[in-house]
């Protein structure tokens, strides 16, 4: 289905792609087993994959048959591709510049807005997510840590004390490129989108104002570690909880998988709901197989 609105003077033109990967309707009894797991154990932390934000239209990278990497031959860009090559960094901040505003106007669906709620109700201890897509925020939820970081924020990979709104970066792009306004296609779970060379090759960047570095997204790249003092919250908040749940998410990136490894090791109850196999399913006895928005919908709406 195709969609037109108009955005921040942009018009956008959307596709309503289900990215959501097959999946058996959800069993009472899995629904009583996440109600009892939550219900069991207060503080609990919940670790959010790409998984919960399908429901809001951004697709994963691995699920079967609708993840990005089933449906095309792109591959994220790198860290090491964004910071050695100028072209690498013009095109990412051009596709970007063009999926802005369709990924920025993205709402939460019923999984944030039920985490937000659990967490209003003091069942949970701290929302830990992998995804850079600001949806827990905009539900409300207060207590979050962005493993990965946000697309929102614009920063130096220099001096790092330059840092702006991904919307006042949009502006000075389209200031810079009054001529690369056109209509989007479907997005990527990296908020970009496909352009040709010739479109890539004109688009201006602006640098920092400070040191004249080059500026990047405050996302971790593939290829890049997460941050010192953010592994450090993590952490503290593993350490403190009761339990973990997970919910929408394979644990493929180690940054993710090692709290569920520093859980199990501190020997504390982990309750994986995802659609497809984990990384640590062998690790844990309570596994739920089943849409994040559908499960949570059932137990705790």
């Amino acid at each position: 289905m195709l969609v037109t609105a108009k955005v921040a003077g942009y018009q956008i033109c959307r596709y309503f792609v289900n990215f959501v990967p097959h999946h058996q309707p959800v069993c009472e009894s899995d629904v009583e087993k996440l109600r009892s797991f939550l219900f069991m154990h207060k503080e609990t932390l919940v670790l959010t994959g790409a998984g919960i934000s399908t429901e809001s239209g951004i697709p994963d990278y691995r699920s079967k048959d609708v993840g990005l990497y089933a449906r095309s031959n792109h591959k994220p860009m790198t860290y090491q591709e964004f910071t050695r090559n100028s072209s690498s960094r013009r095109r990412y901040w051009a596709r970007s510049f063009v999926a802005w505003p369709q990924f920025s106007s993205v709402s939460p669906n019923r999984c944030h807005t039920i985490l937000r709620q659990l967490e209003s109700q003091g069942y949970l201890s701290y929302i830990i997510t992998q995804n850079v897509d600001n949806l827990h925020f905009k539900a409300g939820c207060e207590k979050v840590i962005e493993l990965h970081g946000t697309l929102y924020r614009v920063i130096c990979t220099s001096c790092r004390e330059y840092s702006l709104d991904r919307h006042v970066f949009q502006q000075m792009l389209r200031n810079l490129n009054p001529s690369m306004i056109r209509t989007s296609q479907v997005l990527r779970p990296d908020g970009d989108v496909d352009l040709n060379e010739d479109e890539v090759k004109s688009f201006v960047i602006p640098n920092c104002t400070l040191c004249g570095n080059f500026l990047k997204p405050d996302v971790v790249f593939f290829g890049e570690n997460v941050p010192a003092e953010r592994v450090k919250r993590v952490n503290e908040q593993v350490a403190r909880c009761s339990s973990l749940l997970v919910l929408g998410s394979s644990l493929s990136t180690f940054s993710a998988f090692r709290i569920v490894l520093q859980a199990v090791e501190a020997r504390k109850p982990v309750c994986i709901v995802n659609i497809g196999e984990s990384r640590a399913d062998s690790l844990i006895k309570d596994r739920i197989e089943a849409k994040c928005g559908e499960i949570l919908f059932a137990a705790f709406s």
